[in-house]
């Protein structure tokens, strides 16, 4: 996935949606970034980075989304969204 640029409206959601990291820290890695926001960030948050991040993209991020960020709605929402119904298996965390 391409990176998201740092502009004073991606700096305000990435504020909101990922509050505990600076918006340089949390646009950083935009995979992780996207599942936050995929989980949190309002409608109008998401009419700012969708001038960024493509339709292929958000795909991207649900294929490689770190296990713990994205709820069962949300995954479900945003899986839906992409064609992909029923979603697939929300991500895992790997033990050992």
């Amino acid at each position: 996935m391409k990176p998201i640029p740092l502009t004073p409206e991606t700096e305000a959601v990435a504020r909101r949606v990922i509050w505990f990291e600076s918006p340089a820290e949390a646009l950083d890695d935009p995979i992780r970034f996207m599942a936050y926001a995929l989980a949190s960030a309002t409608h109008e948050d998401l009419n700012v980075l969708r001038r960024y991040v493509s339709e292929d993209d958000f795909r991207e991020v649900l294929d490689q989304a770190p296990p713990g960020i994205i709820d069962r709605r949300s995954w479900a929402y945003w899986n839906s969204k992409m064609g992909r119904y029923p979603a697939p298996p929300m991500p895992t965390r790997k033990l050992g």
